[in-house]
């Protein structure tokens, strides 16, 4: 793409994930005399963030506003988008009609799917899962597996982990867990169940057993993480080219004692969304009370918190005060989110860790071979999280490279082309976002 001292970069959002990308694009901006609006409904997070830097400006936009969102997208060179997913289609919509390349950290659905041609007619760029987890996964796993096709390797097998926990020394609480992004995805994973391959066989597991009996793999120098799995692995055997494989599955990583917590949350329905409408308690304790009504509660709540880690877990959310819920609470699932988001904040001086791992198991010259490749980053305090420069990062390369014309793909499109992965895996390396590989034979 041709760029001129005219380009502007919109960005939508200012949340937790947009430091590093905010941050990085107003290096960027400087160096080519770019310009940046910073646009998000919390204009003094918005100002917060953009810190009176020089190439662009913070402002406040409704971005449910068709009028404001229109105004500021036909006015950009691109856009990107750290809104929530469910409003991405109305950014993408406003996108295509004014003829703007779009980019994004979340999943492709359906929706952005059916603009594919659209945006492909237009010569328009689409890029999503430009993030951790859709992102980095996407962009280390296929250099993984095209180097492992590349001398002749037959892959039978595939894990992807990833996982944003605590780091050891700042985990101070019986969960395990501090919140380092959106804490409304926290409360909602896993409500779709998972589907996945393993020996060959389709599995599918409900939202009920994903939290039950969760294997375990062992980190280099961390130790042994629990994972459960993700969504719909299978979509992506085609997206990853192995077709053919009898193991398939996309996970997400967890200290042990974190799951097995919060399978008991998930089997007490404390992450229930039915809004209440009736009676609504005003305390926690009321609240908690009323759901000791219920004999089938009780009778769970009373088994389960005879195991002392659980009993731990468990009053450590104190439950049983007499604190009074905000106007928003109205289900226990916003109950329980507005609890965690006092109970598991980051302190300001807490460090974040993110951790992924590809297992990948192939054959050549008749022997069976194991691959797993890693990677871990450390945040530097409760601002700058590992999160968010593992999510803002690989957004903000690729618009950049975009910007300098190195991706010239057009379409909806995700990070497993070459053209995408290669130079943002090496631009990634140089901020320590790096992958150890070892190989050994089974």
């Amino acid at each position: 793409m041709n760029v001129s001292m005219t380009t502007k970069i919109l960005i939508l959002g200012a949340g937790k994930s947009a430091t590093f990308l905010i941050q990085y694009l107003q290096k960027k901006a400087v160096e080519n005399n770019w310009h940046i609006l910073l646009a998000d409904h919390d204009i003094l997070l918005a100002k917060e963030k953009w810190n009176n830097q020089s190439c662009g400006e913070a402002i406040a936009v409704n971005i449910v506003d068709s009028f404001e969102r229109a105004s500021i997208i036909q006015k950009s060179t691109v856009v990107v988008s750290m809104l929530p997913a469910a409003l991405h289609h109305l950014v993408a919509e406003d996108c295509l009609k004014f003829e703007k390349s779009l980019f994004t950290a979340s999943y492709v659905d359906e929706a952005m799917a059916q603009l594919d041609t659209a945006v492909k007619n237009k010569g328009l760029l689409f890029l999503s899962e430009m993030g951790l987890d859709p992102g980095i996964d996407h962009m280390s796993a296929m250099q993984l597996i095209d180097k492992i096709k590349a001398f002749g390797g037959k892959i039978t097998g595939f894990k992807s982990h990833c996982g944003g926990i605590i780091a050891p020394e700042c985990d101070t609480n019986p969960w395990h867990y501090k919140i380092s992004w959106n804490p409304r995805n926290i409360i909602l994973a896993g409500k779709a169940g998972a589907i996945f391959l393993e020996e060959g066989q389709h599995k599918q597991q409900n939202y009920l057993q994903l939290f039950e009996h969760n294997k375990q793999i062992t980190i280099p120098k961390l130790g042994a993480l629990a994972y459960y799995p993700n969504r719909n692995s299978l979509s992506y055997i085609n997206t990853y080219c192995l077709q053919g494989v009898k193991n398939f599955v996309r996970t997400t990583l967890r200290y042990p004692e974190f799951c097995k917590g919060w399978n008991v949350i998930v089997q007490l329905g404390l992450t229930n969304e039915t809004i209440w409408e009736n009676n609504a308690p005003t305390t926690i304790q009321e609240w908690f009370l009323k759901l000791c009504a219920n004999s089938d509660f009780k009778n769970k709540y009373e088994l389960y918190m005879q195991d002392p880690t659980i009993a731990q877990q468990i009053n450590y959310l104190s439950f049983t005060n007499n604190d009074a819920l905000p106007s928003f609470v109205n289900s226990n699932a916003s109950l329980l989110q507005w609890r965690l988001e006092q109970k598991w904040a980051l302190s300001p001086t807490d460090k974040d860790l993110v951790v992924m791992m590809h297992e990948i198991e192939y054959t050549f010259q008749g022997k069976q071979y194991l691959v797993q490749s890693a990677m871990t980053l450390k945040g530097i305090d409760g601002h700058y999280t590992a999160m968010a420069k593992t999510v803002g990062y690989p957004l903000a390369m690729g618009v950049c490279a975009y910007l300098n014309g190195e991706i010239k793909l057009t379409g909806i499109q995700i990070p497993t082309h070459p053209e995408i992965y290669i130079p943002l895996l090496e631009k990634l390396s140089q901020e320590d976002i790096v992958f150890t590989d070892i190989t050994t034979e089974i």
